[in-house]
């Protein structure tokens, strides 16, 4: 793993230093930002693979750094705060975060959660020789290239998060099945759902409107109001 390349964002000099020793000990690089401006002259400069963010930051908070991140980069996002409440979970991941981690967190189950944002992402970005153009799935308007992890609807390229990718391609491999949000996140992030959460929801919710679902009269996304999620056929 020492060519993968992890960006810490915190203005807690502990809480940096804690994390960079986990990560360390997992075999990971690791690069330390105090706040979200030094973070992202960091990114510029070098290659990132994921960013562990903190939201509470002087000058620049990690919510508006998010964004930033988001408008040219589709790296994994996790974010890491003291901020508990769902209402603050909902935005963090509407800003375009993957993940959202409370502290204090247990270090094994961050771990966990960087391993598996890292796995999508390399998926999502295979290497050249490797991309090809079958495993083609097409439905209406819309098309999935599971090879190259491309997207078009109406012939427009999408671009999407590892995240929002696995979503819909569970969908879309599924025509007409109805997912639970529940079954959604247990098949996508590979966990148990151990609380009601809006996580599936806040993802889905981005996931429309990179595919301008307000502007169409046909769905691409069905809800089935009090079961769950469907793409039909």
């Amino acid at each position: 793993m020492n060519d993968i390349n992890i960006l810490v964002v915190d203005d807690e000099k502990e809480i940096a230093d804690l994390l960079e020793l986990y990560l360390i000990s997992d075999g990971y690089q690791v690069k330390k930002a105090y706040d979200a401006m030094e973070g992202l002259q960091i990114m510029k400069k070098e290659k990132i693979d994921l960013v562990l963010l903190d939201i509470m930051m002087p000058r620049i908070d990690g919510l508006e750094m998010c964004r930033k991140i988001r408008e040219h980069n589709n790296v994994p996002i996790i974010i890491v705060s003291a901020k508990t409440q769902e209402l603050d979970k909902i935005v963090g991941l509407t800003t375009g975060a993957d993940d959202y981690v409370t502290k204090p967190f247990n270090p094994l189950e961050l771990m966990a959660r960087v391993k598996s944002q890292l796995r999508r992402y390399k998926e999502l970005n295979p290497a050249q020789e490797q991309k090809n153009e079958s495993s083609m799935i097409h439905l209406r308007n819309l098309k999935i290239n599971k090879e190259n992890h491309q997207v078009f609807v109406d012939d427009e390229s999408i671009k999407l998060t590892p995240i929002e990718f696995d979503i819909l391609y569970l969908l879309a491999s599924n025509p007409g099945k109805v997912f639970s949000t529940d079954e959604i996140f247990e098949k996508v992030w590979h966990e148990r759902v151990y609380e009601a959460n809006n996580t599936v929801m806040v993802h889905i919710r981005r996931l429309r409107g990179k595919m301008k679902e307000d502007q169409r009269p046909e769905k691409i996304i069905t809800t089935v109001w009090g079961v769950g999620y469907k793409i039909e056929n």
